[in-house]
């Protein structure tokens, strides 16, 4: 089992690489399947950072306040991105545009999250407090929403209150519509 930090940056390399497959498809639908998975797991990603492993930064690195309000305001901004591309059309000119708007945001988040938050996130806090981190993520990674909800709470308890409810609400749209699963 990965350590939270390995966990997510693990995330962080599936994501880039769907973003590869993303820029090599041609085929409009290929493009739609492809964004699809990359609003999966990104939705779960950030959804199990803000409830799980913001907390503990918060309070375990210094000035732990101003750089998770950083953090979820660039989740917020992803969360419109992905909310104006889930169900576009991939033949419409703006789906590519706002596709580029969040791979760049997505990849100076990643490199923001590496190089200066996880560095110390980990230095302060114990290597078994960050496995233990590493299990509860995965485990509610398989329960959390696979849509962005941007109007939904970011902040706890209110986001781990209302994300059951969305998740379930997702998981039944997705079945209904055939939307690419993980």
């Amino acid at each position: 089992m990965a350590d939270v930090i390995e966990l997510l940056e693990h995330d962080h390399r599936e994501v880039e690489e769907m973003f590869a497959e993303y820029e090599r498809a041609t085929d409009p639908q290929e493009k739609r399947t492809i964004v699809d998975r990359i609003i999966i797991e990104l939705v779960r990603h950030s959804e199990a950072e803000e409830q799980a492993v913001y907390p503990l930064i918060r309070t375990h690195i210094e000035n732990g306040d101003s750089i998770i309000e950083h953090e979820i305001d660039e989740h917020s901004q992803a969360e419109r991105l992905m909310n104006d591309l889930d169900g576009m059309d991939p033949t419409d000119p703006q789906f590519g545009v706002l596709m580029q708007q969040l791979m760049t945001a997505i990849k100076d988040h990643v490199a923001e999250e590496e190089n200066v938050v996880f560095p110390q996130f980990r230095d302060a806090v114990s290597p078994e407090e960050l496995d233990k981190l590493g299990t509860t993520v995965q485990a509610l990674k398989k329960i959390l929403p696979t849509h962005p909800h941007p109007m939904s709470p970011d902040h706890p308890p209110f986001n781990a209150l209302l994300s059951p409810g969305a998740a379930l609400v997702d998981r039944v749209r997705d079945m209904l519509t055939g939307r690419a699963k993980q």
